[in-house]
């Protein structure tokens, strides 16, 4: 599959950090605090670099205000488009996430640095946590849990750092996802 295919080349590169393949990436949602390039070919007074807004819009030229969040980079394209339509013929436009900060997991508990994190790499448990500063003293490290929204439904899914690091490592570190919240007990 090409970086074309994917959505574009900066669209690409952030799929394979966070772990996506490319057949995800041509799905990647649009989230607030993305930064979007969109270009319209022939016309600078248009295209910009704009921020996805906390309300899921953003902001442009002629169209004003669009909703960007909860769509790809595809079918805000085709949004542009239309919306342009009315004042040109036949836009040509394009959409790349330049930067994407929608991806965060948040560490809350026993850690030492409680927080909302972005995810700019594939990101296990013990790298979260890490991030986090560690454990603190009072820390149940066999009792971490994780909360993964998966449509209206929360599972948790249980974590032992003790059994995530032994040699014979018992327990997969496995990776998180956008959205997970770590529960360090």
């Amino acid at each position: 599959m090409t970086l074309a295919r994917c959505g574009g080349v900066a669209i690409a590169a952030m799929a394979l950090l966070i772990g996506v393949d490319c057949g995800l990436a041509d799905q990647y949602t649009i989230g607030p605090d993305d930064v979007l390039d969109v270009a319209v070919w022939n016309n600078t007074a248009i295209s910009r670099t704009v921020p996805v807004r906390p309300d899921g819009k953003i902001s442009l030229p002629l169209v004003n205000d669009v909703q960007a969040a909860g769509l790809t980079p595809m079918q805000l394209k085709a949004v542009v488009t239309k919306k342009l339509s009315n004042y040109m013929s036949a836009p040509e436009v394009s959409v790349i996430v330049r930067e994407i900060h929608s991806i965060t997991v948040s560490v809350m508990g026993e850690v030492r640095k409680s927080g909302r994190y972005e995810l700019r790499t594939r990101t296990t448990v013990l790298d979260a946590i890490a991030v986090a500063g560690g454990f603190t003293d009072f820390a149940s490290p066999s009792r971490v849990a994780v909360l993964r929204q998966e449509g209206k439904t929360v599972t948790r899914i249980l974590f032992n750092y003790g059994k995530g690091v032994a040699a014979d490592a018992k327990q997969e570190n496995f990776f998180l996802r956008a959205g997970d919240i770590v529960v360090v007990p």
